[in-house]
């Protein structure tokens, strides 16, 4: 069997050496920006699109198994460090994992555009937020004990969970500042539990998506490699310089996950009213 035929159907037959280096370096950068904050997907799956005859579900199928492999080491990474509260979690995660499961179903039977703005909204209100309250997620003050915590973390997860199977950019990033705002937790304490939640919902729509065919399996591990690596150096790095560090790149990322869903949301009326 000849190298063309051994890489028919995994994503690299044919793939030029530009395409590929672009993707490793997005998913690099992606791995990076989803330890810290989330939201790497804006420039993981923009990526993917550019590799030549990759159909948009092959795309979401590709990075998400990618996605798993950047989350899962981000939150090891996290766990050994950080030694985030697995008593909150793991239920969380378990709960979000069904909620992404649920969302990726529902993606396949409504288009994105639907929530968009709706998600816009919600990020701008967010970004107020954070910004106008400096002191927000420095000190770790829970909001809630006993079952009433565990209850407030389950709807998160499964709410967040969803989005993530249904649309997906920005679900560290919501997820963190949920834990902020609802939970108490801090920017860091916030961040490790996200990423364990994170590889859930990554792992939930993948289930979904793995019967399908649309995997790219030979560039979904070569992305997994990349994210790997970012994922590693991100968490080292948050767990090393804190929630400052946590609470500014993550105000830079939801304020590009605003231009950039802003911008498609604009793209569409435009296409909708001609």
């Amino acid at each position: 069997m000849d190298w063309a035929s051994l890489l028919e159907g995994s994503g690299l037959a044919d793939l030029q050496t530009s395409t590929l280096l672009l993707v490793l370096v997005a998913g690099l950068a992606a791995g990076w920006i989803d330890a810290v904050v989330g939201g790497g997907g804006l420039l993981q799956l923009p990526a993917l699109l550019l590799v030549p005859g990759i159909t948009p579900v092959q795309a979401l199928a590709t990075n998400k198994l990618g996605s798993v492999f950047g989350t899962t080491t981000s939150a090891i990474t996290y766990y050994r460090r950080a030694h985030p509260d697995l008593k909150t979690a793991l239920p969380m995660a378990g709960i979000a994992l069904i909620g992404s499961f649920g969302g990726a179903i529902v993606a396949t039977l409504l288009p994105a555009s639907v929530f968009k703005p709706i998600i816009v909204a919600a990020l701008i209100a967010v970004a107020i937020f954070t910004a106008v309250k400096p002191t927000v997620g420095e000190l770790t003050s829970l909001r809630h004990t006993g079952s009433r915590h565990y209850a407030v973390a389950g709807v998160i997860g499964l709410v967040i969970g969803f989005y993530d199977g249904l649309i997906g950019p920005g679900t560290g990033s919501f997820l963190i500042i949920a834990m902020v705002i609802f939970l108490g937790y801090n920017f860091l304490a916030s961040s490790a539990k996200a990423k364990i939640v994170n590889m859930a919902t990554n792992v939930g729509a993948l289930a979904f998506f793995l019967p399908t065919g649309h995997l790219l399996w030979g560039l979904g591990l070569v992305l997994g490699l990349a994210n790997m690596v970012g994922g590693y150096v991100g968490a080292r790095m948050a767990v090393s310089k804190g929630s400052k560090f946590i609470r500014i790149v993550f105000l830079v990322v939801v304020t590009v996950l605003i231009l950039r869903l802003g911008y498609d949301v604009v793209q569409e009326n435009i296409l909708h009213q001609q």
